[in-house]
Parts: structure tokens; sequence; C-alpha cells
């Protein structure tokens, strides 16, 4: 029996062409939704992923756009508004994951992470709250960060202190517009399994093809967090099955925050 949680569900998915974004989507549509934009910069991906969506009866529109740039995160939700006569739901997945200690992140890959993974959400969640209060109607968010806020490797500085400010933000939302029943959740998945997981690990790490099974044979559960079981979650986070919950940041991993060894 397929879900109707999300039959009034009129949403927009960044990073909605692939990995957790067209996951989430993908989860949607069988869920119910009918109206979605899914953003991206890949036209080629967003018109499959688009396609995809339209076989199972849902109106998608694909909009290509750099959300580091506020403009194009003002033409989006604008866009995404007429298309689908009006937006109730965001969820914010597309992000970087650019490599970069403290002492070697130069002031441009400051930027560009700060850019994408705050910037970015924020002037959507902006324009999408304001959508909501014109119409004096009730919308949920569901913003994706990552288990690196509670402290991060390394290697991931820039990464994890623009989660961070992510988590800050999503709280501040949540609090701000309560009583307008706009509601601001996230989720902070640990290690994942995607296509720029896959990405990540060549280019930035060296790593093989074949190195996904070797990783996951270490994991506590055999595997990395799949892109379709956090879906579920963002869903019912976006749904109205989950109530009244609002500024919530739920980790998502098999690995436990402050446990110190084995």
């Amino acid at each position: 029996m397929i879900s109707a949680r999300n039959a009034e569900t009129r949403a927009i998915v960044t990073g909605g062409a692939q990995g957790i974004g067209f996951a989430v989507a993908e989860a949607l549509v069988d869920e119910g939704c009918r109206a979605l934009a899914l953003v991206g910069r890949d036209e080629a991906k967003g018109a499959r992923a688009a396609a995809a969506l339209r076989a199972k009866g849902a109106d998608v529109v694909f909009i290509g756009a750099d959300i580091s740039e506020v403009a194009q995160c003002q033409r989006v939700v604008a866009m995404a508004v007429e298309a689908l006569g009006g937006v109730n739901a965001l969820v914010n997945a597309a992000a970087t994951s650019a490599r970069g200690a403290l002492t070697e992140t130069d002031e441009a890959l400051f930027d560009h992470v700060f850019a994408t993974n705050v910037r970015g959400p924020f002037f959507l969640m902006q324009g999408v709250v304001r959508h909501l209060l014109e119409r004096e109607a009730p919308g949920s968010i569901v913003n994706v960060l990552s288990v690196n806020i509670h402290c991060g490797q390394p290697f991931l500085a820039a990464y994890s202190a623009s989660k961070g400010a992510l988590a800050t933000l999503t709280k501040n939302t949540a609090n701000a517009y309560r009583t307008n029943r706009i509601r601001c959740n996230a989720v902070l998945p640990g290690w994942m399994d995607t296509e720029g997981e896959d990405m990540v690990q060549k280019k930035w790490h060296g790593a093989s093809d074949g190195w996904l099974e070797k990783v996951e044979a270490k994991q506590p559960m055999g595997k990395l967090v799949k892109p379709r079981e956090l879906a579920g979650l963002v869903t019912y986070m976006l749904s109205p099955e989950s109530g009244v919950m609002t500024g919530a940041l739920v980790d998502y991993d098999q690995n436990v925050p402050g446990i110190i060894g084995e």
C-alpha cells in the first residue's frame, strides 16, 4: 500500500537530480506528492530525473541554478511558485563537501563552501517563508546537515563549520515562525553511499573501484547510509504526520557521537 501522507505537499528539492535529493523527490512522489521543483546545476541529469518522476504521475519541473548565488536562489523560488501554483515545502539537500583542514583552507575555498552550504539555503528559506507568510499558509522545511556538526574530521574544517551554521539557522527559523505553523527540521546523516561520495573518494582520497565494499564490511551495520533510507525520514518530517515537530536535529548514523573507544 502506497502512503498518501505527502499528497498535499508542493516542494522545492535542491540537489534533486541525484543522491539524497533525488531519493527524497522519488519518495515524495511515492507518498502522493504531485508537484515538485527539482533544482540543480546539471541540466542533463535534471531532465532525466524530472522525466523519471513524471512517469510516476507527478508534475515536475527542473530549474537549473547555482544556489551559491543569491539572485539564483530568488529565481528558483519565484519559478517554482509560478510553475507549481505555490509551494509549501523545501528540502535543502544540495551541498559541497570540498576538503580542507583549518591550515589548508584558503579564502576562496571557505567562501565557496559557505556560499553553497549556508548562504544558498538561507535565501531559499527566506523566499519560501516569505511566500508562506503572504499566503498565511503552513509549511515545512527540512535541511540536510551532517553528523560532522558535532566535530568533523580534520580535513572537513570549513564543511563542518558550514553545517554547524545551518544547524543554528534551522533552530532559529523553527523558533521564529512556529506561530505561523511553518516548521523547520534537519537530518544529520553519517557516511553515505551516493554518486557524489564515489567521486569524492576517488578524487580526494585516491580510492579505486571496489572501495565501497571494503568500507562497508568494516561498518557496525555492514553498510553506509543509503539515500532511500534517509529519504523516508525527510519525507516524514515534511508531512503533516510529523505534527508539531520543529527545530529538531536528528542524527542518522550507526556511530553514536560522544562514545570514546569501544
